[in-house]
């Protein structure tokens, strides 16, 4: 709970503040409260015996017990301090019933106990709760009073089953608004990774578009063959890039180092930038060809896009990849939504990212996770 929240009143209804006063004392608990103020007026019973005056004076009493404690669900927005000084009236017009003969003020031990969980900070009624036990228990002990006893007791039972009560709601109503945040929070990362996803995706097919379509254009004229070639190469690209999309949105989609090198040659060739890059590659599995194959994919698009360069050396192991560019480096800033997404995907797998850029080149590398050494014996 926040401090705000911790200083509210327990039984305090948000929604409340704005009905009529009759409503909102309804909907703080009035409805429970209510009947037992019928006992609160069992003094003047026993004071019908004494003058009118006194028989006044206890009824005076008995309607301030009364308004203290039904008015306690008006009271819950006030102030801290406020609600404090609302229970101490209660709590003063309850002692005060020990000047009049027979008015056994411990009875009423349920009604400061209840109110103190709803309207007080349960640390701190807690403590007002086991107070008014005790000294409830001393007083019916040291006076013989058996029902005293069973009222101070029942007014505990109250107090600890409504504070609890009011706790586990609070309680609930936390995890709700909890649950709900982490939902947010799911569908924005979910968008994040489609987001990245098809970043990886269409940036690449894209620029491969592009750079097919000028070349295309360059033959158009003198090599029409070579340029229906390429628009056909072109077309199976962009169909391709359709199936890649639908696939990611369903989350099917795999991305493996081999055919993101075969593509990035292809990409490289086609911008006339030379390509070095390994014909035998490691063994590797799924999940960290798939990494590797992002790196390849983000750094070759970069290549194509913004650096000038006329040579791009792919060099894999199974320790992880690098890509060397002799162009002319990216500048500043030079970490775009791709390359951060690509970080991120490195560091989430355990593994590291590097970036080094200057005007002469870049070299980018990622590297899978160092496997934990076996255990001594292991082989035995």
């Amino acid at each position: 709970m926040t401090d705000k929240t911790a200083l509210q009143a327990p039984a305090f209804a948000p929604g409340a503040c704005d009905l009529p006063w009759y409503r909102r004392a309804l909907a703080q608990g009035a409805g429970y409260i209510l009947p037992s103020c019928v006992f609160a007026f069992i003094p003047i019973v026993y004071a019908l015996d004494a003058a009118p005056a006194v028989i006044a004076l206890v009824a005076l009493n008995c309607l301030a017990i009364v308004v203290f404690f039904a008015g306690s669900t008006l009271v819950m927005h006030w102030p801290e301090y406020a609600r404090w000084l609302w229970l101490l009236g209660l709590i003063g017009s309850i002692v005060l019933l020990a000047v009049f003969p027979d008015s056994r003020p411990i009875y009423f031990a349920p009604f400061i106990t209840c109110t103190s969980v709803t309207l007080i900070a349960w640390r701190h009624a807690l403590v007002v709760v086991i107070a008014t036990t005790l000294v409830g228990l001393g007083i019916a002990v040291l006076q013989g009073d058996l029902f005293g006893v069973v009222m101070v007791l029942m007014g505990l039972a109250l107090a600890l089953t409504v504070g609890l009560g009011i706790r586990y709601d609070a309680t609930r109503a936390a995890l709700r608004e909890a649950e709900e945040r982490t939902a947010v929070l799911a569908v924005a990362a979910e968008r994040e990774r489609i987001g990245r996803d098809l970043h990886d995706i269409l940036g690449h097919s894209l620029t491969t578009i592009a750079v097919k379509a000028d070349l295309a254009q360059r033959l158009a004229e003198r090599d029409p063959a070579a340029a229906s070639a390429q628009i056909g190469e072109i077309a199976a690209i962009a169909r391709q890039s359709l199936k890649d999309v639908r696939a990611t949105a369903a989350g099917m989609r795999e991305v493996r180092l081999a055919s993101e090198i075969a593509a990035a040659r292809s990409v490289l060739t086609a911008a006339g930038i030379e390509c070095r890059a390994p014909v035998a590659l490691p063994v590797i599995g799924d999940a960290d060809s798939e990494l590797l194959g992002y790196a390849v994919r983000e750094a070759v698009t970069n290549v194509v896009r913004h650096s000038g360069a006329t040579r791009c050396t792919i060099e894999a192991d199974a320790a992880g990849v690098t890509i060397t560019d002799d162009g002319t480096g990216f500048g500043e800033p030079h970490e775009g939504s791709g390359l951060t997404g690509l970080r991120e995907r490195a560091e989430r797998a355990g593994g590291g990212f590097t970036l080094h850029t200057t005007n002469h080149g870049t070299v980018l590398s990622v590297r899978l996770p160092v496997p934990a050494p076996a255990p001594e014996g292991s082989n035995r």
